[in-house]
């Protein structure tokens, strides 16, 4: 299939090439940020430009819902939406820019690996995963502040309002737990470190089902607005239309139960795996700290009461453990002989844990 059917089929028409002006300008830009964002990254400014100065940039037709730009890797090249304005541009080359930099092609020029994506002969992995993660660099590059947001009943805060801001939450909340950094590295250059320090702490198979529901996400979400651009050409309101509104309003209600069950997996493979591994007194501050914190990664939907559950459980769990280190117990995996609880003491934890739920539902 040529160049041109593949545009045609992602609905790509082609109106003009930019000229070397202005690539060489969008290429020097992109590499300074990059540059000047991630100084520890081992970029070379000039060789950087030297490698986005070889892109091609044309200005495009795109369809109704998708992105402002979009890079297509089959001849390197970056497609910018019609309607933006030319001082845009730059702004928008940063997240295609990336994903020329990830690229990784066999001998025969066939893509194998783009950052956090493995293109197999039958199928991918971990497209929305690495959507995500090149969308929260771009943001951390052009400092978009954090703002409250809500999609599809769920509320959250966010440095990617406008671009794959669910994929941005969930693959945000892995960042937190692993480490932006070695995200970032492993994003811009296709490495699996941030997977298999993800796997070590959660499971393969919890990995495993993360990455597929992120995945699912953005074919849902895809799904959504090809179903909006039919519509939109459906003149007269018919039974048609409300078939498809019935049909949006299912996929957007699959999108927030996919969501919610996503994180709450990605907060109890975490944080019950991390809690055999407490040693020490340390360990246990640690813990509690980290869990606590994890609350300003979190969306919240009408009725979600899973995190603030989970939390009054782990905080009690993390009494006992520090109470049996203190007593100088080496090692919490032993089978120790606890005295029991008094009924004073039960009744206190009780008290203990509506007070924490409390507290944690005000915030």
């Amino acid at each position: 299939m040529s160049i041109e059917s593949d545009l045609k089929k992602d609905g790509i028409e082609v109106l003009q090439k930019l000229d070397t002006l202005k690539i060489n300008s969008i290429a020097r830009k992109v590499s300074m940020q990059l540059c000047e964002t991630f100084p520890d990254f081992g970029f070379d400014k000039n060789e950087l430009f030297i490698k986005l100065s070889r892109l091609n940039m044309y200005i495009a037709k795109m369809p109704e819902g998708m992105a402002e730009a979009n890079y297509f890797y089959k001849n390197s090249s970056i497609y910018f939406n019609s309607h933006l304005s030319d001082d845009a541009l730059e702004e928008f080359a940063i997240h295609e820019c990336i994903h020329y930099l990830q690229e990784v092609k066999d001998k025969k020029n066939y893509l194998i690996k783009m950052g956090l994506c493995d293109y197999t002969e039958f199928k991918i992995y971990g497209l929305g995963l690495n959507e995500a993660a090149v969308q929260l660099m771009s943001s951390k590059i052009l400092a978009i502040p954090k703002e409250f947001v809500k999609y599809f009943n769920l509320s959250f805060e966010t440095n990617s309002p406008s671009y794959y801001p669910l994929e941005c939450c969930l693959v945000n909340q892995l960042a937190y737990l692993i480490g932006e950094d070695v995200l970032f590295e492993s994003t811009i250059n296709s490495t699996n470190v941030f997977k298999q320090k993800l796997i070590e702490i959660i499971g393969n198979k919890a990995f495993m089902y993360i990455q597929n529901s992120i995945d699912k996400l953005l074919l849902l979400e895809e799904e959504i607005i090809k179903i909006n651009n039919k519509i939109l050409q459906i003149d007269d309101r018919n039974r048609k239309v409300d078939n498809m509104i019935s049909k949006i309003n299912s996929l957007k209600s699959s999108i927030c139960q996919l969501f919610i069950k996503t994180q709450n997996l990605i907060i109890s493979s975490y944080f019950d795996n991390s809690f055999s591994r407490i040693l020490d007194l340390e360990g246990v501050e640690n813990y509690r700290r980290k869990l606590y914190n994890f609350k300003d990664y979190l969306a919240s939907t009408n009725g979600y009461t899973y995190f603030n559950d989970y939390y009054v459980d782990k905080m009690i769990a993390l009494e006992d453990r520090y109470n049996m280190l203190e007593n100088n117990s080496t090692s919490p995996n032993l089978h120790l002989i606890q005295k029991k609880n008094s009924k004073i003491l039960s009744i206190f934890k009780f008290i203990r844990s509506i007070f924490i739920k409390k507290e944690l539902e005000k915030e």
